[in-house]
């Protein structure tokens, strides 16, 4: 009996982080505390230690008086996320092909066999997920206390980022899945032989990939509709 409200815990803490993640609670929404309670079924006491971890990982802020609040992504906290992701994905990556252990890799290459099934089945949440997964244990394999926690909150922003887009209908970006999921392979190669270098480069093209993709999301293309033929210029010949 004494483990029951740690399982309830537990299962309410990893469906809050998916929850956020694939943005069905969206960027800047209100959590409110009666309704999270009825529905994981845990009383208050466990459920604010809940979401004060979720402030500690940065998936929500606490405001006095107003509770918890899904982490917004505002104009500033994008354009950060431009500029501090090549070098974050670089640098972590790199200390993960000097540093991974067996164990890790057999992980990796777990995930990376899941994360194609996502992609196969057209599962976008699942997908988005794996991923999450996929560079959370190269940062794990990083073992650097520092950029932990900024690998962290990147993948948070990446994640609702892509989930906001993602159309396994549209060819362009199940192309672009495709291209992903093997470079994904890539960096399994290259932290296994240990090419550090390699794999920071890899870090650095697997993260251009994503910015085109969001680019051409913030930016698309016109609809190609045909509109007929310009109706004819009246002619002015003869006219007074």
């Amino acid at each position: 009996m004494t483990d029951q409200p740690k399982t309830k815990k537990a299962r309410c803490l990893e469906d809050l982080r998916n929850r956020i993640l694939t943005q069905e609670l969206p960027p800047g929404a209100y959590l409110d505390e009666v309704d999270l309670a009825e529905t994981y079924d845990i009383s208050r006491p466990p459920l604010r230690e809940v979401l004060n971890q979720l402030a500690g990982e940065e998936y929500v802020l606490l405001h006095k008086n107003r509770g918890a609040q899904v982490s917004p992504m505002t104009h500033k906290t994008l354009r950060n996320f431009f500029v501090a992701a090549p070098m974050i994905y670089s640098a972590v990556t790199r200390l993960a092909a000097m540093n991974a252990t067996t164990a890790q890799l057999m992980r990796l290459k777990d995930t990376q066999l899941l994360f194609r099934a996502a992609i196969r089945d057209g599962d976008a949440a699942e997908r988005a997920l794996l991923n999450l997964r996929f560079h959370t244990i190269i940062g794990d394999m990083a073992d650097n206390e520092y950029l932990a926690p900024s690998l962290r909150r990147l993948l948070i922003d990446h994640t609702r980022i892509g989930m906001t887009f993602y159309n396994p209908r549209n060819p362009s970006l199940t192309r672009q899945r495709k291209q992903a999921a093997d470079q994904h392979d890539e960096f399994i190669t290259l932290i296994e032989a240990g090419d550090s270098d390699a794999a920071a480069a890899l870090a650095i093209a697997h993260w251009e990939l994503s910015r085109v993709e969001i680019e051409s999301f913030v930016t698309p293309k016109g609809m190609e509709i045909p509109l007929g033929e310009a109706p004819q210029v009246l002619s002015t010949k003869g006219a007074s």
